[in-house]
């Protein structure tokens, strides 16, 4: 599996407001998670993660983006290599190159087509194969963001890492009211200390070394412990597709 970590900015007009959840009770990622994705709106002052698929390619939650960005990659490659790549680290991607999947309503997973190819140092996460199955009920799956050692922290300035496992999903453990969301297309993964918290929304859900699920919980005034993800497998079609059609 190829791993890397790109800064996503979110361009807007105001420099004030709230930030998107941030993993709790996580450490470092050393070398792992290197395809991670920072998004970070000025205007309404959202943090959430995603995650490089490819040269192209960036895969988030929809509440994080759906406007213009600026995309920084680079924050977890070795400062030899930031040296020599610092100029192609930094791109700007319209809303016009933002991708919702929608069926009736919209659903909480958006991929995002770079501007232009990612320089070939920066790694990517690997899908699961066509035929694939969400985990299933007490399996462990693993997180990732750029995130404060508790909850109500500032961001950190590095990704850490925290495993969690796989659990019943409660009656409000469910994306936004406005995303479609039913028992296909939602998983759910809860352990004592471990909370998804201001920042980590839209982050790559690991399991088996592959990208199965994205971050999707978004508390509004506290971190989640029992972590809303939407299941990989659901969409794996919808993806290359989106990826095929706007290739060029």
């Amino acid at each position: 599996m190829k791993l890397c970590l790109v800064l996503v900015l979110l361009l807007a007009d105001a420099v004030s407001g709230s930030i998107e959840k941030r993993i709790v009770g996580g450490k470092s990622c050393d070398k792992d998670r290197q395809y991670h994705v920072q998004i970070k709106t000025v205007q309404g002052g959202k943090v959430c993660g995603g995650a490089l698929l490819n040269t192209r390619w960036i895969i988030t939650a929809s509440h994080c983006a759906e406007q213009n960005v600026k995309v920084e990659l680079g924050k977890q490659i070795p400062a030899y290599k930031i040296n020599k790549l610092s100029r192609k680290l930094y791109q700007q991607i319209p809303k016009e190159q933002q991708f919702t999947f929608t069926e009736g309503k919209p659903h909480d997973i958006m991929l995002m087509k770079l501007s232009k190819d990612a320089p070939a140092e920066c790694p990517t996460i690997s899908f699961p194969k066509h035929e694939c199955e969400r985990p299933k009920m007490k399996q462990t799956v693993y997180i990732g963001g750029m995130g404060s050692m508790k909850a109500g922290a500032k961001p950190g300035n590095s990704v850490r890492c925290a495993s969690t496992d796989i659990s019943e999903c409660g009656e409000n453990d469910k994306p936004a009211s406005i995303y479609q969301s039913d028992e296909s297309t939602t998983m759910c993964a809860f352990k004592p200390g471990v909370d998804v918290c201001y920042g980590d929304s839209g982050s790559a859900v690991e399991f088996d070394g592959q990208l199965y699920g994205i971050v999707v919980s978004d508390p509004p005034d506290k971190c989640a412990n029992t972590i809303v993800m939407l299941d990989i497998c659901h969409y794996r079609e919808w993806i290359e597709e989106t990826m095929a059609k706007h290739s060029t």
